[in-house]
């Protein structure tokens, strides 16, 4: 009698926006609320960024308002760079120190990230010590978020099912299993639909291919363009007697 399988049970996150009453109309500012905020205000402006469908150019709340509201490109790039959940910066002489490396570092933690914010916003300060306000509207509030995480009463049992389901799944589900997961189960780069094709189904080399999308490259709709195309493939392959 074969292994039995169990379902990948779809899931939604919903997020309630709350105030914090802070806000910051300059550079001096800003680092200073980033160093006094909660941890649940640091990880909505910057791990559920890619929820609210803003500009891909970013990757996080912070680097968005340097680069459109302060207008400077070189501080937006630096904190666009911090990759939240590998703690790796994703520019070429970081991913030369990485490939150097045999201990990983990982920002694994909220309050990690917040110290790589600050940092990189104090190496700024030291260069231009005088930052400027921004237009009066233009600042920058600090907001939390209460998730709601419910499942959508979509399960699948193989990856046929789980095709069809991709197609049509709420982008909020998506970003629960793909992005929120990566902190959820504390193993870096692993998502939800990554460990149920490995360990649910058995198809680890699937599974790196599922794991290989770069969440800091795409819109949620890509991933999901992403995640149904490979899998597909690979379901046209296993059909044809070619999967790997």
């Amino acid at each position: 009698m074969g292994k039995r399988i169990e379902p990948f049970n779809f899931k939604q996150c919903v997020s309630i926006v709350k105030s914090t009453g802070k806000h910051a109309k300059n550079l001096r500012e800003l680092r200073k609320r980033i160093s006094q905020v909660s941890d649940e205000s640091i990880y909505h402006h910057v791990y559920q960024y890619f929820l609210k469908g803003h500009i891909l150019e970013y990757t996080n709340d912070f680097a968005h308002w340097a680069g459109e509201h302060l207008e400077e490109s070189a501080l937006s790039e630096r904190l666009t760079s911090i990759d939240p959940y590998t703690g790796e910066y994703t520019d070429e002489k970081s991913l030369v120190k990485r490939l150097a490396s045999t201990e990983p570092y990982t920002l694994d933690s909220v309050n990690k990230v917040r110290k790589e914010l600050i940092r990189e916003i104090d190496s700024f300060l030291q260069a231009f010590p005088e930052p400027h306000d921004v237009v009066k509207g233009n600042e920058f509030y600090f907001n939390e978020t209460v998730s709601l995480v419910f499942p959508v009463g979509v399960k699948t049992r193989n990856l046929a099912e789980f095709l069809v389901a991709i197609e049509h799944i709420d982008a909020g589900s998506i970003y629960y299993h793909f992005y929120d997961s990566r902190v959820r189960l504390g193993e870096g780069m692993v998502d939800d639909f990554s460990r149920w094709i490995e360990h649910g189904l058995g198809k680890k080399k699937l599974a790196d291919r599922i794991r290989g999308i770069d969440p800091f490259m795409h819109s949620i709709e890509s991933i999901r363009t992403h995640i149904r195309e490979i899998v597909e493939k690979y379901v046209r392959a296993d059909m044809e007697g070619v999967a790997d």
